[in-house]
């Protein structure tokens, strides 16, 4: 999972928040996971993302140049394969949600 605030540039930029609540157990979602990490940092448009799950529900939210980047990304095939193994094993629910930031801002001066 992403452990720090990730640096975005200017926006606009798309912005994609994955919400879920998971089933028991890993089977397997936790080296999925990683591997997914790796793959998306690898792909093109991609800003960066931020992670964070408690017991009930984990939020990712993943920052992309653009809408077709982030379209890109949910097209690769290996992804698309760990979206099959999540609805199948690894989520009781999720919900997508993509957006344009149109502005930001932070506490730290760059």
């Amino acid at each position: 999972m992403g452990t720090s605030i990730s640096r975005t540039p200017e926006p606009p930029y798309t912005a994609v928040v994955f919400t879920s609540t998971r089933t028991d157990g890993d089977h397997g979602y936790a080296r999925m996971s990683e591997r997914m990490d790796d793959l998306a940092c690898r792909q093109p448009g991609y800003l960066g993302h931020e992670a964070a799950r408690d017991e009930d529900l984990g939020i990712t939210v993943s920052y992309w140049v653009d809408h077709a980047s982030a379209a890109a990304w949910k097209q690769v095939a290996e992804h698309l394969i760990a979206q099959q193994r999540g609805r199948e094993a690894w989520y009781a629910d999720y919900t997508v949600r993509i957006a344009t930031v149109e502005r930001d801002y932070s506490m730290r001066t760059d």
